[in-house]
């Protein structure tokens, strides 16, 4: 790729979001970060690794996200805080990582509030991908054995995570439009409609920087 161009993606929970953002990666010959931003923030920090997995964990637990909204700012907490731990300090050091992956190469982000840490930056395409909820229980049935009632449930529960999580970090709503430059329903467009629909708005947006 000629320039350095970013893709964040959000999705909701069976929507394929993490499929497309692997078949995007692979297609044009980028990285892809998921969870394996844990391990880079955890290098870069110096703080262990499973401290990070934990502070997930935590975040999980019922009324977490009910402390006010903590806006990410880029200030980032200093060994010497009883809060240097902490789950908003944590992803504090995990937006720095994806900040300076931004800086220095093309790539996949999925997750993370990723589109609102590189708001400021110009290289970034912001995604989200979702679907009905008919075709999020056909995908998610796929890998999960959980049924009917049940697994509709544990897929409203997941968005629910994601979307405490996106909105304590960043103040904003996760499944606004607005904060998003392309918005994909995954069910219409299949995954590999969804890899052509990026790649035409990358060219659009960013010229030839798909050779």
């Amino acid at each position: 790729m000629k320039k350095n161009i970013v893709i964040t993606i959000a999705r909701q929970y069976g929507s394929g979001g993490r499929t497309v953002g692997k078949m995007l990666a692979k297609d044009l010959g980028i990285n892809y970060y998921n969870k394996d931003l844990i391990k880079l923030a955890s290098e870069e920090s110096g703080i262990n690794e499973d401290l990070f997995r934990e502070a997930d964990e935590r975040c999980r637990t019922v009324g977490f996200f009910k402390a006010p909204v903590n806006v990410y700012t880029g200030e980032i907490i200093g060994p010497d805080s009883k809060d240097f731990t902490e789950p908003d300090n944590l992803f504090n050091f995990q937006a720095k990582t994806i900040k300076n992956l931004a800086d220095k190469e093309s790539c996949v982000i999925i997750g993370r509030a990723a589109n609102f840490v590189l708001k400021d930056y110009d290289n970034v395409l912001s995604v989200f991908v979702h679907a009905p909820m008919d075709y999020l229980l056909e995908q998610a049935a796929k890998v999960q054995s959980l049924r009917g009632d049940e697994l509709e449930k544990f897929i409203r529960k997941e968005d629910k995570y994601r979307s405490e999580y996106y909105e304590h970090h960043t103040g904003r709503k996760w499944s606004d439009a607005r904060n998003y430059d392309l918005c994909l329903d995954s069910s219409k467009l299949g995954f590999e409609g969804c890899v052509e629909a990026i790649k035409a708005h990358m060219r659009v947006r960013f010229g030839n920087c798909l050779s």
